[in-house]
């Protein structure tokens, strides 16, 4: 069988990538031989070499992009790399209809050590990580592929709170943190104030509910929580040189930043 042969078989099952560990199992070629396959079909433009060993394949759709959805890959690649991941940030805001931001770029969240960003002419990935690996606000969604990993709504609120800076800062996500407000329920919010551990991002969070004017009870969840734990004053945007001052609202927050949503 060709390389060619099995990307079809695999496109009947709706797999949509592929590892060079597999061809080996399935094809049993040498190395030369697959690499030379291989090196054909991306000339072509009919596969796209993701990462040392990981292709993807373009089909007839995608063939002008020259990239694939996130979400047709997303569970092969990290079972390829043995880590935990899940779609997160913006990519995560916009399956939640949040979709504010169109970003060309794609977000994983995945367990640390970091991985190298992805940048090539058609596919622009992001990764960020996370030290407090939790499967509580990690949603199942399913794609054409088979199922994929994805943060709940508020998950990826305290993810984008959390990593403002290098998103561009809270004016930049304040509109998507809205949109994402609009799915945000009792229990995801319980589940998430069960295990998360970062203080400083749930006194933004509780701020900005209060801010946008979104349902006290959920405001008062966050707050509930705070106070059993010690919280002291923060920025509302992270500066390495600024320390907060004074401040004259109950989640300590120090407002050092003019808040504009674009919505």
């Amino acid at each position: 069988m060709t390389i060619a042969e099995y990307i079809k078989k695999l496109l009947s099952v709706e797999e949509y990538s592929f590892s060079v560990v597999e061809l080996r199992d399935e094809l049993g070629k040498t190395d030369t031989s697959i690499k030379r396959e291989l090196d054909r079909l991306t000339e072509k433009g009919e596969i796209v070499n993701l990462r040392k060993g990981f292709y993807l394949i373009i089909t007839p759709r995608y063939s002008s992009a020259q990239k694939l959805p996130i979400q047709l890959y997303s569970e092969k690649l990290f079972k390829f790399l043995g880590r935990n991941y899940y779609v997160g940030l913006f990519s995560a805001a916009r399956f939640h209809g949040a979709s504010h931001q169109q970003a060309q770029r794609d977000y994983l969240i995945t367990e640390k050590p970091k991985f190298n960003d992805i940048s090539k002419r058609t596919i622009d990935i992001r990764f960020f990580t996370t030290s407090n690996w939790s499967d509580k606000n990690i949603q199942l969604k399913k794609s054409d592929a088979g199922i994929f990993k994805i943060s709940s709504p508020a998950l990826t609120i305290v993810d984008l709170i959390h990593h403002q800076t290098k998103l561009g800062g809270i004016n930049r996500m304040l509109a998507t943190i809205e949109e994402l407000t609009e799915e945000l329920n009792k229990s995801d919010l319980d589940n998430l104030l069960s295990w998360y551990p970062n203080k400083s991002t749930l006194q933004r969070f509780g701020f900005l509910l209060e801010e946008l004017g979104i349902e006290e009870e959920l405001q008062e969840m966050i707050y509930s929580e705070l106070m059993t734990r010690n919280f002291f004053p923060v920025l509302l945007s992270p500066k390495s040189k600024e320390k907060p001052g004074a401040v004259d609202n109950k989640w300590k927050v120090d407002v050092n930043v003019k808040l504009e949503s674009d919505l």
